[in-house]
């Protein structure tokens, strides 16, 4: 009798259980976090006060615009699937009448036109256009890279060796509207830019080991060559009254030499006179200052009010932006400090330069202005948002920008253009984002076994306490030059990282962002990190900290820390459990290099090159790579890639697993066929975090 009723009450205690947790209200779907309209590529018209820019929402992309004085959101096209053709090169015609953008991505190494989506009709890339006032787009023609012409009627592109040109008008105004060949030149073409008269087009003219920069005279039916030398010139910029062109100058490669974004050049200021092609230097770097000053900001040279170039450096230690004399002199630095300046741009006028930095705010970014000429930049934002990209209007009264937080994701926004109140101008979540039950990330720090500080973002679970035992995972962002923030982030990629950071934590897991060597964010050095990636992996210390400082958090268990990241983080990732599978106990490797040497060796770079390293660096670049530990892995892992990925090749994958398989490792694959490397589906997103939760949840969650 006694059994029987211990037996009753045990089972009735259980129903109880059972129905107390099947009333608790369920944690937000991964759909909810991810599905609102993301936008990007905000641009504006020249004389009007018009922003256009993309939203994505859910996959689904389209173009919007809005106008002074109420800014008021119109959606010009209606795409509705989930199909991976990403929106691109967006521009206004002056007047603000017609956007031209282009749909589809560029080709692979093959020539093969993204189609993730496995239409079996096939993918293609075209040039499209339509008008703000609302209607139909009509396509003007296949490629890309698109430049209008500064009167509004007429688009060139590049195609390899030749630019076509095409007139702006619908097919029902003007018949003949096939691109023609406006001119052919060795090498391939890019950096289009016309004349402020539309009668001359400057370009550039790379030719490998060295790049011209030319001007096409449409009259005359003649290119001039500016100063042709051994060196890599480009980045042309008109003066305001067409008279002159200014140029960058960087060394021409030597043999031997390979593409290393962690070292430097040096670089210089070039101004000439398009009609004779004769120039001088006006300006040249103290060191080994360019390379990343070029490759990385939105725009790096100007030409501002006053006739000064507004150009980007590293020549202090900092990404910083400068200003100098056309006819030489020094150079005015206008954003100085320990801050990392991240965009710029200037006002209509030319006055005035807006940019983003993390000046004084590390783990965030915010708006200032600062007059061309030179003088003290003023901040226009600050709080707890994140403001990039600024875009000033025509009028010069208003400034659009992107803004996010960290429970508010990316909108499109604008402000007076001295700072005062913001308010939002593209569409908003819906009802169901779970914006209250999100967690904002704390910053944090800690030392890596060299004495470096390392900056991170920790995740905790709104309900976490001490002695929790929860399970934890180490988040690793690729590129190398990426900062991770606390808020949503203003790269689509990152966005999406950001928000399963979140809808982890929602799920009881603790979650550190690292913001290791090699970044950006945190000054020259940093960034240039000795012994970074093949060259020794010296990065891999950071990762080792961080699983060291989660080991010491109260909340966590120290024997349930996990790894994920993509690209390079995919790298960093298998680092973690082929070198120390005793910490790191599962890992989600998203599209990750494997063997240095083997990329190093084997990746196709522009104009048939296929080297990234020297012969001298492929044996520490071996012993810097994940396949050079293979002995110490026994964690589990699941690797996540798209057999069309252009970053990195898909047999890093392919090669590993088969390793890792012969080794009795536990191995689990998810395979996009046909998608790229930042994922264009939404689809692909969602499969992806949906594997890697269940990953985690069978392997670090349960005892």
């Amino acid at each position: 009798m006694i059994a029987k009723t211990t037996i009753t009450a045990s089972v009735l205690l259980l129903i109880l259980l059972f129905a107390a947790t099947a009333s608790a209200e369920e944690p937000f779907a991964l759909d909810d976090l991810l599905g609102f309209p993301y936008p990007s590529d905000l641009i504006a018209a020249a004389e009007a006060d018009r922003i256009a820019w993309v939203t994505n929402e859910r996959g689904v992309r389209n173009v919007w615009t809005a106008a002074a004085p109420n800014f008021a959101p119109k959606k010009l096209t209606d795409y509705r699937d989930d199909d991976g053709h990403a929106i691109s090169s967006l521009q206004l015609t002056a007047d603000g009448g017609i956007l031209v953008y282009v749909r589809g991505g560029g080709p692979n190494s093959a020539g093969e036109i993204p189609n993730p989506a496995s239409d079996p009709d096939g993918a293609e890339r075209a040039i499209w256009a339509v008008s703000t006032a609302g209607g139909e787009p009509w396509k003007l023609a296949q490629g890309g890279g698109p430049v209008l012409s500064p009167e509004g009627d007429r688009v060139a592109f590049p195609q390899g060796s030749k630019v076509f040109e095409v007139p702006l008008e619908p097919p029902e105004n003007d018949p003949e509207t096939e691109p023609k060949t406006l001119l052919q030149a060795r090498g391939g073409f890019g950096a289009l830019t016309w004349s402020p008269d539309g009668e001359r087009l400057a370009f550039v003219s790379n030719r490998g080991d060295h790049a011209f920069v030319g001007v096409f005279h449409r009259s005359a039916r003649k290119i001039v060559w500016m100063a042709p030398s051994i060196d890599r010139d480009g980045f042309p910029v008109w003066s305001p009254d067409g008279k002159r062109i200014a140029f960058l100058r960087l060394p021409g490669r030597k043999i031997g030499e390979h593409l290393n974004l962690t070292a430097g050049n040096p670089f210089s200021l070039w101004v000439g006179d398009p009609a004779t092609g004769e120039a001088r230097q006006v300006w040249e770097s103290p060191g080994d200052d360019g390379t990343f000053a070029q490759f990385y900001p939105n725009v790096c040279l100007d030409w501002g009010a006053g006739n000064r170039l507004v150009f980007a450096s590293e020549h202090d230690g900092w990404l910083h932006w400068y200003s100098v004399s056309v006819d030489g002199g020094d150079a005015v630095a206008l954003t100085p400090g320990p801050g990392f300046v991240e965009s710029a741009t200037l006002s209509a006028d030319g006055e005035t330069m807006y940019f983003t930095s993390n000046h004084g705010d590390s783990p965030r970014r915010h708006l200032w202005r600062v007059p061309v000429a030179g003088g003290t930049p003023r901040l226009l934002t600050s709080g707890d948002g994140i403001e990039t990209d600024p875009v000033p209007l025509a009028s010069g009264e208003t400034l659009a920008f992107r803004g996010a937080a960290a429970r508010r994701p990316q909108a499109v926004m604008v402000l007076p253009s001295t700072g005062g109140e913001r308010r939002q101008v593209s569409p908003g979540v819906g009802d169901e984002f779970p914006e209250s039950e999100l967690v904002v990330p704390q910053p944090v720090s800690f030392m890596a076994s060299d004495g470096l500080e390392i900056h991170g973002q920790l995740f905790l679970p709104t309900d976490a306490g001490e002695g929790d035992g929860r399970p934890a995972v180490v988040f690793m962002h690729g590129g190398p030059v990426r900062q991770m923030l606390v808020g949503f982030h203003y790269s689509h990629y990152y966005s999406n990282c950001y928000a399963f950071n979140q809808f982890l934590a929602s799920r009881g897991f603790v979650v550190l962002a690292v913001n290791f060597r090699s970044g950006i964010g945190f000054g020259r050095a940093f960034r240039q990190a000795e012994n970074q990636g093949p060259r020794g992996a010296s990065e891999y210390r950071d990762i080792l900290a961080a699983g060291r400082y989660l080991q010491r958090r109260p909340e966590v268990n120290p024997e349930r820390i996990g790894l994920w990241g993509g690209s390079y983080g995919g790298y960093l990732t298998a680092m973690g459990l082929a070198r120390d599978s005793d910490l790191f106990a599962a890992g989600v490797d998203l599209h990750g290099v494997h063997d240095w040497a083997h990329r190093g060796r084997a990746f196709p770079l522009p104009g048939g090159a296929w080297a990234l390293i020297g012969d001298d660096v492929l044996e520490i670049a071996h012993r810097s790579s994940p396949v050079a530990d293979l002995t110490y892995w026994s964690s589990p892992v699941l690797f996540v890639h798209g057999d069309d990925d252009r970053n990195v090749l898909f047999i890093q994958t392919t090669d590993l697993v088969r390793r890792l398989r012969a080794r009795d490792v536990h191995v689990e694959t998810l395979i996009f066929p046909d998608e790229v490397h930042g994922f264009l589906r939404y689809e692909s997103w969602m499969r992806t975090f949906r594997a890697a939760l269940d990953f985690f949840e069978r392997f670090l969650s349960q005892p």
